[in-house]
């Protein structure tokens, strides 16, 4: 993966915190839940970029997301009804019913959009990237199906561990995870898709499931 050069520091953009969602909303997303030995194998990770616990944010220090919620995003949904839950459940669970479990490998590590001006520390994918694509080209037909805008923008795979805007070193924090996860290789089979919702408020946001379907689809 080659990186655009651009001069440490330039285009920092201050952190800002999203609005609050509409009554009667959730801020929903669909994902592949991560396996809990490999969260704690990339938890180990971030604490040591953070230099300790990422629960709490330390002064200059990224947005580390929560361990005990580390997740493949398949598609974003933003402020959605309420009342549309029980169909996105049946969406997924119809989506899940078609298609095998798979294995992933996460391995090495980079930033969006470049190391030199990061706004988004990740974890990438080196085995099952293309399984992933399929799942979410699947998950985007029933979206559709249900009203929702094909979702136009490339998909990229990977696992978001923290976020850096306003962060004055974060090309340096962005530095050290490639150089951290260059011989990282953790491996686990993907056999769920969730619903999840996102709830803010003080520190990193905490993803509530709530619907869940297995990957069945036989051999």
């Amino acid at each position: 993966m080659s990186w655009d050069r651009e001069q440490p520091g330039r285009g920092r953009r201050p952190f800002t915190r999203p609005p609050d969602d509409p009554p009667g909303t959730s801020r929903l997303f669909i994902a592949v839940p991560v396996a809990d030995d490999v969260r704690g194998g990339i938890g180990a990770i971030m604490e040591k970029l953070a230099g300790g616990p990422v629960d709490r944010r330390g002064p200059g220090q990224p947005r580390w997301v929560r361990v005990d919620g580390l997740h493949l995003t398949l598609r974003f949904l933003g402020a959605t009804p309420d009342e549309r839950q029980p169909e996105l459940a049946a969406a997924i669970a119809t989506v899940a019913a078609d298609v095998r479990p798979f294995q992933v490998v996460l391995s090495g590590g980079g930033a969006f959009p470049n190391q030199y001006r990061p706004r988004v520390l990740w974890i990438g994918i080196g085995e099952g990237a293309a399984e992933l694509d399929a799942l979410e080209r699947r998950v985007d037909v029933e979206l559709r199906r249900l009203g929702w805008s094909a979702d136009d923008r490339p998909f990229n795979a990977h696992l978001t561990l923290a976020r850096t805007d306003g962060v004055s070193d974060a090309d340096a924090v962005a530095r050290r995870l490639v150089e951290e996860a260059r011989d990282v290789r953790l491996t686990w089979q993907a056999n769920r898709l969730v619903l999840y919702k996102s709830n803010l408020g003080a520190g990193p946001a905490h993803y509530q499931a709530l619907a869940t379907s297995e990957l069945t689809a036989s051999e």
